[in-house]
């Protein structure tokens, strides 16, 4: 099951969408078939279920919609805008389904009114946000957050441009940063916990949607950092390094931690453990593809989660959501307040 997530993002960014769900032998519907003919069969006339948003999420929707297309006739087709362009698409009703890796947040709460877009928020996974180096940078194992801040701050622009002027006894060479796109949400989930305002960061850094544009460039580049999903990390361990982070907070683990199932999990890795999302637009739900389609998304989350690189949540949380996908329930646990730190999504999802 486990795919390349460098081929598979990039054919998802290059084309717009990834399509899963034909028989083998037969042609997409619409298309041609080996005869001339349109695609023979059910496929022909299949119903489309439409993915888009978060490359962080990309790889779970992907395998989910891989092992779904075992048993259905539906066609699955997979963006990758980013989570707030998945959002705008989302909203406006050109598509049934979005990932995110964050919260919606207000100003996407009003698009979807202005659209007639009601939506059942459904945590699938936990992510850490993976500070990471190249191998060959043997300076820098660890990191604060408070380094962080200064390197990420807008100020920081015209300010910290070299990896001495981070930590003293740091080599006087240039930095060169890579991080999420702007559309991303990794972006507004970093710059809320390390700048301590989202959307805020310096702007002379390499950014792109596509987290694996910021793999091969850390993986290049001797004096690069970046930021982005931990499966990324782990897909590309042997070219890169993670940093270990210390919020210099003891009570939520003392000195620097290393990002790892563990550490997400439990919520010491912090301030960047978070919980990932999809969103299903109500109305879609009377479809009957794409309400079979969310059931088996969630029913087997835990394990493709794994999979791909994440970490599933608590079996309990699980059952959470699967009541909150049965019943429909609109709205965000996160009162549509975009992303918070620090918080329990079973706990949200308990008190809901």
């Amino acid at each position: 099951m486990k795919k390349s997530l460098l081929l598979n993002v990039r054919v998802g960014a290059a084309l717009g969408l990834a399509m899963f769900g034909c028989k083998k032998g037969e042609a997409p519907a619409g298309e041609t078939g080996p005869t001339g003919a349109p695609g023979s069969g059910k496929t022909a006339e299949a119903a489309i279920i439409t993915i888009d948003g978060s490359s962080t999420v990309f790889p779970i929707s992907e395998a989910v919609a891989e092992e779904f297309g075992k048993q259905s006739d539906a066609r699955v087709t997979i963006g990758v805008s980013g989570t707030g362009g998945g959002f705008k698409k989302f909203c406006n009703g050109e598509t049934a389904i979005t990932g995110a890796s964050r919260p919606i947040k207000p100003s996407e709460v009003e698009l979807c009114k202005s659209g007639n877009v009601e939506y059942v928020e459904l945590p699938i996974a936990y992510d850490g946000i993976s500070v990471v180096v190249n191998p060959k940078n043997d300076w820098a194992a660890h990191m604060t957050v408070a380094e962080l801040k200064a390197l990420w701050r807008p100020e920081a622009q015209a300010e910290v441009k070299r990896w001495s002027q981070v930590r003293t006894g740091w080599p006087d060479k240039e930095i060169h940063l890579f991080g999420a796109g702007v559309d991303s949400g990794t972006y507004d989930y970093f710059t809320t916990a390390i700048v301590g305002t989202e959307h805020s960061s310096r702007g002379d850094f390499t950014s792109s949607e596509d987290d694996n544009v910021l793999v091969q460039g850390v993986a290049m580049d001797p004096l690069a950092l970046g930021f982005f999903g931990y499966a990324y990390y782990i897909e590309n361990r042997a070219k890169l390094k993670a940093l270990t982070i210390d919020d210099e907070n003891d009570a939520n683990g003392k000195g620097p931690i290393q990002v790892s199932p563990e550490t997400i999990n439990d919520g010491t890795y912090s301030p960047l453990s978070r919980p990932i999302f999809v969103y299903v637009g109500k109305s879609q739900m009377a479809r009957p593809e794409i309400q079979a389609f969310m059931k088996f998304y969630i029913d087997h989350a835990s394990k493709l989660v794994s999979e791909v690189g994440y970490i599933p949540l608590p079996e309990r949380a699980y059952a959470l959501v699967s009541k909150r996908l049965e019943s429909r329930v609109v709205g965000s646990v996160f009162d549509g307040a975009g992303s918070r730190v620090g918080v329990s999504v079973e706990s949200l999802l308990a008190g809901q």
